[in-house]
Parts: C-alpha cells; structure tokens; sequence
C-alpha cells in the first residue's frame, strides 16, 4: 500500500479547528500516519476507518465520553498517559470535556494482522483511560521522529511503527492470546544477504519493509529474527554501520567531514557529530586527528 494519510483516519483531525502541529504527511510513511495537535471540547459522530486510533493524552485530567447517545455510553477522567484506542472498522461517537495536547497515531490493520502472526485475525479491544508506559513511549518516540526528522531515520520509524503494532496485539487485543513461540534467529544466508544490502546503501533511507522481502519474511517477523541474530534492532545495526563505515573513512582519507557524512548516510556533518559524540564519544575532527 501507499503512504497512509488523513484520508485513513476516521475524521477527528479533519475537524475544522483541528490544526496540527507536525505531521507524518508527505514522509512517505506506509502502514502508519501520525499526528501531534491541541484539541479543544467537541461531540460528535464518525464513520469507520480502515485504521486502528490510538490516541495518546499528553495533558489532562480531562474528562472523556465514548459511545455517546448509546447503551454503552461510558466517561472517563483521563489523566496525562492515558490512552484511547479506537479499532478499525468501527462507528465512534465521542465528546472531549475540554482542551487537551495529544499525539494520534493511526495504524493500518494489515500491519496488526501482520504482527499478529499465526494468531491472525485478531481484534484490537475499545479502550478509554488505559495506561502503557511502553506504548506511550513509543507513540512519544514517533512524535519525536517528525520534530527531528533525518530521512536517514526511515528504518527507525518503520521499526517503531512495527512495535507499535505488536504491543497493540499483545497488550490491547479483544480476548486472550497465547505466549508465542521462541523467536528463531535469521539463518546465516538471510543475515548476509540483509547486511550485504544495509551496507551498500548506507547513503539511502532503508525501509523496514525492504529488508524484511529480502529475507522472504514479514515486517514484524524480520525484526524479531534480526533481533535475535544480532542482539539489535535493524535500526540500530544500520546506524552502527553508518558509524563504522564513517569512522573508517575519518581516519584513512582526507574527503571532506560533511562529503563523508553524506556518504554514509547522515544528513549533515552535524548530524554526524551528534551521532558519533553519542555513540563513541568523540568527533569528526578527533577520529580524524587519531589516524
């Protein structure tokens, strides 16, 4: 599929006073669309989307109705943390009690079904009020992603956006799920094969999706099976090569820092600074200096 946008929601952003701070529109996103805004009070009635909402409260309490109108009709104080998750397919009658910061996250269901694996279908539960402190940070994480986008982070929030949807399968589905099986590595041919590609495009986005049809897998099982290969998510085995490679580069040759960060597919020579003084605690100029 293409990338997910505000067509896919089920309208709450469509709202004419609904303006957002930072979206995921135009970064080429598939499977998820992300959005971070001020909400103000409202009531209203929405269609089905073929998106699961999840919607996170970055302030509060406020108080929140769902099912208005209805047998079901239910209100929770939402606290700051709390999570309202809406599943695909699915009619929404909803009122907001006042103003609220929120990040929205919307997830295609095929990528649910996907994570889901051989429990597929599954069914994501309605939910007003929870609390995740691992999906909250990984919806802030994501939120984050957008404020300080890098085209290089491409295989980070594919990775991001597949963790989402596994904790959504296994921590808010409707009913029970068995304890899945332990995860089995890539084989040797798959890890080769995967490294082989990360290191030839060093210089180019990656995205998750790519390297898991590589080795002839699903999203959310590749990044499993990389996981128990490597000890890392793909994300930060990629960003281990850029450094690798980066450094190499600093210490046997003269090309210019901003040409090798290029090259090894940071967006800047400060991006690369940044990394580099995170990941090994130094610089550019000082690996370049130490030979």
């Amino acid at each position: 599929m293409g990338e997910l946008g505000l067509a896919d929601t089920n309208g709450i952003l469509a709202l004419p006073w609904v303006r957002p701070d930072r979206t995921s529109a135009g970064l080429g996103w598939d499977h998820l669309y992300v959005s971070k805004q001020r909400e103000r009070p409202y009531r209203a009635e929405f269609a089905p989307a073929r998106s699961h909402q999840l919607i996170l409260h970055l302030d509060g309490p406020v108080t929140v109705r769902r099912g208005v109108g209805t047998a079901h009709e239910h209100s929770r104080r939402m606290p700051a943390g709390g999570l309202f998750l809406q599943p695909s397919h699915a009619d929404l009658s909803v009122e907001l009690g006042g103003e609220l910061d929120t990040v929205h996250v919307y997830l295609a269901d095929d990528a649910v079904q996907e994570a889901a694996g051989e429990y597929a279908p599954v069914r994501l539960a309605e939910e007003l009020g929870s609390t995740d402190p691992l999906l909250e940070q990984l919806v802030l994480s994501l939120d984050g992603v957008i404020r300080d986008w890098e085209p290089a982070a491409r295989t980070y929030a594919d990775q991001l956006g597949a963790l989402v949807a596994a904790q959504l399968v296994r921590r808010h589905r409707a009913g029970r799920v068995r304890e899945p099986a332990p995860v089995r590595g890539l084989s040797d041919r798959q890890f080769a094969r995967v490294r082989d590609l990360m290191a030839e495009r060093l210089a180019e986005p990656v995205p998750l999706a790519e390297l898991a049809a590589l080795a002839g897998l699903s999203v959310s099982q590749f990044s499993r099976q990389f996981k128990a290969r490597t000890g890392l998510p793909p994300h930060r085995f990629l960003l281990r090569l850029r450094v690798e490679q980066a450094g190499l580069l600093l210490r046997t040759g003269d090309d210019p820092i901003a040409d090798i960060a290029a090259r090894c597919g940071f967006s800047h020579q400060e991006h690369l600074t940044r990394v580099l003084r995170a990941q090994l605690g130094t610089t550019p100029a000082a690996l370049r200096r130490a030979g």
